[in-house]
């Protein structure tokens, strides 16, 4: 008898896919599904969409066991932040589900939640409701996330175009190691900004490493996508292979049109001086395949293999 097919014999997206396929069709104000940063839903009579975005982080994945909770909670709120972000929105209102043993410490919980407190606080968050379960296994915390964004800015993965430049903000790798990934600052003001300034073709968030999501956004674009690895900004004591791999960078990768990405890189360089915004590459007809090929072989960070 053959053995049973597994998710890590599929892989993430490919097991999202045969999840999707088991959906219904949405209703005609579902103006994006499931595929991007966030799922964009049209607001009957106003010129604003709703942004929705579900995240988790899971203990023994996310952080480990023994982290300061508080870190943990500003991690979980500001993942859903960064993808809200990343279309250009800003954050709304939050749902939060706690899942725990009942051997956890009280504290522990009031600690993850005074992180969530802040990371909401700072960010304009309303925490609104939520729920607590009991498991027996690792503690989880899931963030269910709305945001609002004008129409004519939302930021799609799939507006790139052959020709575009690739940008990548920040220095990339090297984030579980040392700790950035349950410290880091979503990228909301300057992806605002972006989308105010109606020059970016594409964008979203870096969270499983170019190598996962430099694919995700040609695929979506319908594009092929070349990549010069000595653009590409790391951390220190990281090479281009962790940049392409680690994750949990959630910097953001945007698509400019060729005709207004140097007027971008001075009027960025004049507002955010002390973030990098680097060019690592331009998108390519379809069929020009992935370049180059050893970086993206690995495919980024991959939950299920």
């Amino acid at each position: 008898m053959a053995a049973a097919l597994t998710l890590s014999h599929l892989g993430e997206d490919a097991v999202i896919q045969k999840l999707l396929e088991l959906l219904p069709s949405s209703s005609p104000d579902v103006l994006v599904g499931p595929g991007d940063d966030c799922a964009v839903v049209q607001v009957e009579g106003s010129p604003l969409c709703t942004l929705l975005k579900a995240d988790s982080v899971v203990e023994g994945v996310h952080f480990l066991s023994g982290e300061k909770m508080q870190r943990v909670g500003w991690k979980a709120m500001c993942r859903a932040v960064s993808d809200i972000a990343a279309m250009g929105g800003r954050p709304k209102h939050a749902l939060v589900t706690i899942a725990a043993g009942p051997s956890t410490p009280v504290e522990e919980l009031l600690e993850l939640y005074r992180g969530l407190a802040k990371a909401a606080s700072t960010y304009g968050v309303s925490v609104v409701g939520g729920e607590t379960g009991k498991t027996l296994g690792a503690l989880v915390c899931s963030v269910f996330l709305t945001g609002a964004v004008e129409g004519s800015r939302c930021l799609l993965r799939s507006g790139g175009r052959p020709g575009d430049r690739l940008y990548v903000t920040g220095r990339l790798g090297g984030s579980l190691q040392s700790g950035r990934h349950l410290d880091f600052e979503p990228r909301l003001e300057e992806a605002c900004w972006l989308a105010e300034q109606r020059c970016v073709s594409a964008m979203m968030d870096v969270s499983d490493g170019l190598g996962a999501d430099v694919p995700r956004m040609a695929r979506a674009s319908g594009c092929g996508v070349e990549v010069d690895p000595a653009r590409v900004p790391c951390n220190p004591g990281c090479g281009v292979r962790e940049a392409f791999n680690d994750g949990e960078d959630f910097e953001l990768l945007l698509a400019v049109p060729a005709a207004k990405a140097e007027a971008l890189e001075r009027e960025w360089s004049a507002r955010f001086s002390a973030v990098p915004l680097t060019q690592i590459g331009c998108l390519r007809e379809a069929g020009e395949g992935f370049q180059p090929e050893e970086l993206f072989k690995q495919g980024g960070y991959n939950h299920f293999q």
